[in-house]
């Protein structure tokens, strides 16, 4: 499989799903503009060969669909990717087994788990090439900036790597990080994310935090970085469990840390506790500008790069973007995970339009009243990434919930607003959320969409309507016989019925 960013690359092109551009392109916005807009058509992942300014290349797009992101994680359809949650599962909350054919499913996983550790390279193709001191400068680099707006270059694909200065723990994270001169760099991450934890835990003990950032990595090691799954489990760990063999680390040149051997660029630097410099605004995935926010400041002194290194980048904004897709293939991954904690639950859906998180539409084998406002408050509370979840519509287990039609006719045939909807006003909400009356504080709303049962209902339900079967499979028998034989029913094109989809 492809492990790394190279080996992937070459993969996407063998396919047919990546396109080299030779003609001179600027980075400041006219990379994203191009991008942007393949993006929007489903088009191939991009190599810009010719980065005014920079003698590096630039790679973006990699994970601009669904299939591609399955690729990455050495998959070939969404579906496998349950497989893939399933083993999370059963390492989250183990069970013990009843079966002697579970017992030998969960001595594989444990097996996985052995063969996912982490391996060392001690002669890492990353540091082909050391820089140091007055050598480093940033400005070579082929940084974008994707909207006009934006406060300047961003680094927004590289992994973000810091260590508990007490226990040694690492962290691997996926931050947005601000060019601010040659050589420093503002990092834009959560309080409650771990290099912010790590980093108060250093200002305790009157330490600077070392810091990596990791440039051009296998796709893969984005996603285990970017899977917020509470397994204690390290992300290197994460990646090689994604991967089915363990990730190939070095050590640092100046830090005490460690990196993906394979990575085409390495940045290693500091951050003096307290040090911080404005930073932003800059397009997020809301599709609007951020704030701007003073952030730590981290002062880098040593780059280390491949021979002829590959910069690898994406940029945020209203779906469809590349993070969108990899949450798609996220959703796929929580899915059993989320039957686990919420049994009644038979699927879950996050739409991209929803910006993969905002709404999300669950399906469940409904059994006694008030099922769906229970699978609805569960939800909420099943796992950490779910807590900024604004609407929760449940339907029944024969909903099609990746079929909006069919979730919007669930909605205006079986909901009472006054009976089926509920709201929970004031919780602890996403700050980057402008749609709150109080930035950090709002409310959720979960509707019950499915048929209802007494005493949800005081009069029978109405029968569906479905064909005579034996008409149905008549029909089908004589189809040729109609002469419609050459007429193909099978995905519609929704724009026949009044859509204007694009």
């Amino acid at each position: 499989m492809a492990r790394d960013l190279r080996a992937f690359i070459k993969l996407l092109e063998q396919r047919g799903e990546l396109r080299r551009i030779s003609a001179l392109v600027d980075p400041d916005l006219e990379i994203a503009e191009i991008s942007n807009r393949m993006l929007q058509a489903g088009g191939p992942a991009l190599l810009f060969e010719n980065v005014k300014g920079s003698s590096v290349p630039v790679a973006i797009n990699l994970m601009g669909t669904e299939e591609r992101v399955c690729w990455a994680m050495n998959m070939e359809h969404p579906q496998e990717l349950e497989t893939l949650g399933k083993k999370l599962g059963m390492l989250q909350q183990p069970k013990p087994p009843k079966k002697f054919s579970q017992a030998v499913e969960f001595g594989k996983v444990l097996f996985d788990v052995v063969k996912a550790k982490p391996g060392r390279d001690f002669f890492p193709a990353c540091q082909d090439v050391v820089l140091e001191g007055d050598a480093l400068d940033f400005n070579k680099l082929p940084l974008i900036r994707p909207y006009p707006g934006d406060a300047g270059k961003i680094i927004t694909l590289g992994l973000v790597i810091t260590k508990d200065c007490e226990t040694g723990t690492p962290n691997v994270g996926v931050y947005r990080l601000q060019l601010q001169s040659k050589n420093t760099m503002t990092v834009h991450w959560l309080s409650v994310r771990g290099g912010a934890r790590h980093l108060r835990k250093a200002a305790q003990n009157g330490k600077k935090l070392e810091i990596a950032i990791a440039l051009g990595v296998d796709p893969l090691i984005i996603m285990a970085a970017a899977t917020p799954i509470p397994v204690d489990l390290s992300e290197w760990l994460f990646a090689g469990l994604y991967g089915g063999s363990g990730v190939a680390l070095a050590k640092c040149k100046t830090l005490d840390l460690e990196v993906p051997a394979d990575s085409e660029i390495v940045l290693e630097g500091t951050i003096t506790p307290g040090e911080v410099l404005p930073d932003g605004p800059f397009g997020d995935h809301m599709g609007y500008y951020g704030g701007v926010e003073d952030s730590p400041l981290i002062r880098f002194h040593c780059m280390t790069h491949r021979k002829d290194p590959i910069y690898l980048t994406t940029f945020s904004g209203r779906p469809p973007k590349e993070e969108a897709m990899m949450a798609i293939a996220l959703n796929r991954i929580y899915t059993p995970i989320l039957r686990q904690q919420v049994s009644e639950i038979v699927d879950f859906f996050l739409p991209m339009e929803a910006l993969s998180y905002k709404a999300a539409i669950i399906s469940i084998d409904k059994a006694y009243p008030g099922q769906a406002r229970r699978a609805a408050l569960a939800f909420w509370s099943a796992l950490p990434q779910f807590t900024y979840t604004k609407f929760v519509i449940v339907v029944d287990k024969d909903i099609n919930i990746r079929d909006p039609r069919q979730v919007v006719w669930a909605i205006s045939s079986k909901v009472d607003p006054v009976r089926d909807v509920f709201i929970l006003p004031n919780t602890p909400f996403d700050s980057l959320d402008f749609a709150s009356e109080k930035i950090g504080l709002g409310g959720r709303m979960g509707i019950d969409a499915t048929t209802k049962i007494p005493p949800e209902t005081e009069h029978e339900w109405g029968k569906p309507l479905e064909s005579d079967p034996d008409v149905a499979e008549m029909v089908e028998m004589r189809w040729a016989e109609y002469g419609l034989g050459d007429l193909k029913l099978g995905e519609v094109n929704p724009n026949l019925f009044g859509y204007d989809m694009r």
